[in-house]
Order: C-alpha cells, then structure tokens, then sequence
C-alpha cells in the first residue's frame, strides 16, 4: 500500500486508517426533495444541514463538502469501507426526513405521506486516481504467474 502512495507521489497522511486499513472513499452523494418542491430555506435547510452532520458523524463519515439548495442537497463525503452508500442514504434521507416533518408540522400538507424526499438518489465515486492511472500500475506490477494478467 505504502508502494501505491510512492508510486503516485501520495502521501499516507491523505488517507484514512482503521485498526488494519488504510482507505480513501470520497462519494459524492445528490438527493432532491419530493415533488421538486423548492422548500429547503433558512430554518429547513439549516435544519437538514445540522441532521446530515450528525448522522455522518454517528456513522464516522467525514463531509468533504456540501450544499443544500432549494430543491436537493449535495454532499461529498469520506466513508470507512465497511459502510455501504445505500446504508449510508438510507439513514441521512430518512432520519431527515423523520426529523424535519415532525418539527415543521406546516409541511404536512405537502409531504402528506410522510416522505420528504424523493425516492432515489445519485452517487458516483471520485478520487486522485483515474482507472487509467490504477490499470496502468496493476499492468507495470512484476508477476511470476502469468495467468492473473488481464
């Protein structure tokens, strides 16, 4: 692992560590509000903001980023590898939307059912490696068994 850092001028101080791990997982996660109601403002989206940041925090995920707009929220987060991202959504978007319907009760004529958000989300990985960058270091690699090569 420590040759995978050298290898790219990465320092391991720019990774996170577990007990016998050292990862680096940045996500970044969108999610929009049910019916693209524009109703994340000033008291709501605060709100939401301060229940993303404790579930993240119960759930040791670093926020890297994030915004809430009106109608959908965006967070870039660091999560530990034992933690899946549907999990992870499952408990942001749901203890949110508990959270926010239960204090806002003017809401309820809009999220009749309960739900805040829509359903779905959007996910996708990032990070300083390409897939390019990672084949390339894979295919350099000495091995004595020709058939693992692909």
């Amino acid at each position: 692992m420590a040759a995978l850092a050298l290898c790219y001028n990465i320092q391991m101080k720019d990774y996170r560590h577990g007990s016998h791990t050292a990862f680096s997982i940045h996500l970044h996660i969108v999610w929009i509000t049910k019916y693209r109601k524009k109703i994340l403002t000033k008291e709501i989206a605060t709100f939401v903001r301060d229940v993303i940041r404790k579930e993240c925090n119960k759930q040791k995920v670093d926020i890297l980023k994030g915004n809430i707009s009106k109608d959908h929220v965006h967070v870039m987060v660091s999560i530990p590898p034992q933690l899946s991202i549907s999990r992870l959504v499952q408990r942001l978007k749901g203890k949110s939307s508990y959270l926010v319907l239960s204090k806002f009760s003017q809401l309820e004529k809009v999220y009749w059912g309960r739900h805040f958000w829509a359903r779905g989300y959007f996910v996708r990985s990032s990070g300083n490696l390409t897939d390019e960058i990672i084949k390339n270091y894979i295919e350099k690699q000495s091995h004595n068994d020709d058939n693992f090569k692909i």
